[in-house]
Order: structure tokens, then C-alpha cells, then sequence
């Protein structure tokens, strides 16, 4: 993997960029300046970040696995030591399927129903390969998303969903936040 040097990071134009941050060569950055990352964070190969007024901020030591997509006119926020897994997809936009509007960007706004709603990965939130995050979801601290799992509702702290819409079905350890505490010393 080919990641960008210190000075094309900057030549890209973040909002704000941390220390030892590795940007692969082959994501895709659309609005920059409405994009945040801190340190020690990893975006890997076929990435897509399209951040819209509310802005995408991502914490330290976050992992964005490959052709992970964020995207919408909300703000998207992953908290520090978060993962997205590889084809995970968190929206902060998304049209009404209705059938009563029309739909997709090519069309003028007063014939389409789109719902804007924040999206927010509290610390320690994991989302599994191929996972879908709808607008107006808040994944609670240390909570996880397994694999192939819809969520269009919130996620309690540490606990773990799966399916389709997710649903939880058991309480994660909490053995991390010592972890956290030791490693950042």
C-alpha cells in the first residue's frame, strides 16, 4: 500500500491533519477542507471520505479499512480507536425509497425526500466488513457491529448487534478501557 508523504497530506487542504497519519495514495477526499483526521489514523486503498457541511472528523488511532465509504451533509464523527471494517458504508444522508419522491442527486431538491441525520462512532466502536450505518445513529462507546449488519437505530455502550436490522445480542468486555489507560501512558 502507497501511502501519501507528510507534504501531500498537507497539499490536500484538511481542515486539520495529525501526526503519523497514513492516507493511502489510492483514496478518494472529496471536501477536504470539511475533513479532520488525528493521529496515528489509517485510511487504507479505495477509501471514499465525502464529507458535506456538517463536516467528517475522525479521532487518533482509527482504522478505515479498504473501500470503507463515509459519506452526507451531516456530520459523520468517529471518536479515537474506532475501526471501520473493509466495505463498511456510514451515511449521514439518504433518500426516501418511498416511492413518493424522486431520488439521487441529479434531481432539484423539491422533488426528492432526503433524510440528513449526524452519525457518531463513540470510542472504541468497531463496524464488521460490509456493514451499512444510516443517518441519525449513534454507536455507543466500545460497542461493535458484526459483519453484513444493517444499523438504523442506536447501539448501546459494548454491546454487540448483527443482522439485518441489527439487533444486539450480547455484552462486550470492557477489558479495553484498562488497555487504553496503560497504552497511552
Amino acid at each position: 500500500m502507497s501511502f501519501m508523504t507528510e507534504e501531500e497530506l498537507v497539499s490536500v487542504g484538511f481542515k486539520s491533519i495529525g501526526k503519523n497519519v497514513s492516507l493511502s495514495r489510492k483514496a478518494s477526499i472529496y471536501n477536504a477542507s470539511h475533513i479532520s483526521i488525528g493521529d496515528n489514523t489509517r485510511i487504507d486503498d479505495f477509501c471514499i471520505l465525502s464529507a458535506g457541511a456538517g463536516g467528517i472528523t475522525i479521532g487518533k488511532y482509527v482504522h478505515i479499512a479498504c473501500y470503507a465509504f463515509l459519506i452526507g451533509q451531516e456530520s459523520i464523527i468517529l471518536e479515537d480507536f474506532c475501526g471501520l471494517s473493509s466495505r463498511g458504508s456510514i451515511y449521514s444522508s439518504n433518500d426516501d425509497y418511498s416511492g413518493e419522491f424522486l431520488t439521487n442527486p441529479t434531481v432539484p431538491t423539491q422533488y426528492t425526500n432526503v433524510q440528513h441525520g449526524k452519525v457518531v462512532l463513540r470510542k472504541h466502536a468497531l463496524i464488521g466488513a460490509s456493514s451499512i450505518i444510516l443517518p441519525n445513529v449513534e454507536i455507543g462507546l466500545g460497542a461493535v457491529v458484526g459483519a453484513l449488519s444493517l444499523v438504523k437505530e442506536d447501539c448501546e455502550e459494548f454491546g454487540v448487534y448483527t443482522g439485518v436490522p441489527a439487533k444486539k445480542i450480547k455484552d462486550r468486555k470492557r477489558d479495553l478501557l484498562e488497555l487504553e489507560k496503560r497504552f497511552l501512558i
